[in-house]
């Protein structure tokens, strides 16, 4: 069973009420979902939203009690508006965007997301649909994949890498790409983690990484989702989201302290001439992170940020 990360902080930052409308853009396995349900009994409403048809499927089971209560719906959260107005959402109390690959999909090895299991490499949230990892190792020229590599996984090698795997190609199998990685740069010492102790890096990770985000587009459909989710929000509603890397990190920053201004025109500008009005105001002035307690028991939410808005109320 997936374990939701940072629950306990979603909830309080969230805040779910009796008769509230929620939207979970993630809702995975239903973890934060059932949380968000159980606070707002006995007569808030979710919609959760996944691109992950099996995702779904659990987590129809792991709902059920809630019955009507919940809508699971396949789709994915940078369709926020759109799916809105298609189903008559109502504007939402609350939105949780739980960013990244969740561990039911790291864990089955025919999705092809982790290196600590031999499987195809594929990588796609949604199955059904898109270019897989695959077809990126095999088919980018190798500054192309250099760059990929380099972009969105933040790995300094990323040149050796490349010449590395097309050199070996073609490549099918995880276990095979991750060798092949490996083989190509020394392996990090044990990085301290949060608490003090050592961490080993596989050198594989940042590439593993930069693939899947480059798959899926997960920057790209988050800078997309973020105003949509401003939008969709009641006044006083707040959005929720959890990071976890640097680059996801840096974007939901970013554009909350832009939404967050009066002003965006640049400082050097002594007249303001945007007319950019504040939208929201921030509750997390410092991004929470997981506990010494959640890390111990759930290793995969050490690099987990979470930062929270509220809609100004008119």
């Amino acid at each position: 069973m997936h374990t939701p990360v940072l629950l306990q902080e979603v909830i309080k930052a969230l805040q779910p009420q009796s008769g509230g409308i929620y939207i979970d853009g993630t809702v995975g396995a239903g973890g934060h979902a059932a949380a968000i349900l159980g606070d707002s009994a006995p007569d808030g409403r979710l919609f959760g939203f996944d691109q992950d048809e099996s995702a779904l499927e659990i987590a129809r089971n792991r709902l059920a009690e809630f019955g009507d209560r919940v809508h699971l719906l396949h789709t994915n959260f940078e369709k926020l508006d759109q799916t809105v107005r298609q189903y008559q959402i109502p504007r939402a109390d609350g939105i949780l965007l739980d960013i990244g690959v969740s561990s039911m999909q790291l864990e089955r090895p025919e999705r092809g997301f982790s290196f600590q299991y031999d499987g195809p490499l594929d990588m796609r949230m949604d199955p059904l649909t898109g270019q897989t990892a695959a077809d990126l190792v095999n088919h980018l020229p190798q500054d192309e994949l250099a760059n990929l590599i380099y972009r969105y996984g933040e790995e300094p090698r990323s040149r050796r890498i490349a010449r590395a795997i097309v050199k070996a190609r073609p490549i099918w199998q995880t276990a095979e790409l991750a060798q092949i990685v490996a083989g190509a740069i020394p392996a990090k010492r044990g990085k301290r983690g949060k608490g003090g102790g050592k961490r080993k890096i596989h050198p594989a990770t940042r590439t593993f990484q930069a693939l899947r985000v480059a798959v899926n587009d997960e920057l790209g459909a988050l800078e997309r989702v973020l105003p949509q989710a401003i939008n969709q929000l009641k006044p006083g509603g707040r959005l929720a989201v959890i990071s976890f890397n640097s680059l996801e990190d840096r974007i939901v920053k970013q554009y909350f302290r832009r939404e967050a201004q009066d002003c965006i025109c640049p400082p050097e500008q002594l007249i303001c001439a945007c007319k950019h009005k504040a939208l929201v105001n921030i509750i997390t002035k410092k991004p929470i992170t997981p506990s010494f307690v959640e890390i111990d028991a759930n290793p995969r939410a050490r690099s987990a940020k979470l930062r929270v808005v509220e809609l100004k109320r008119v």
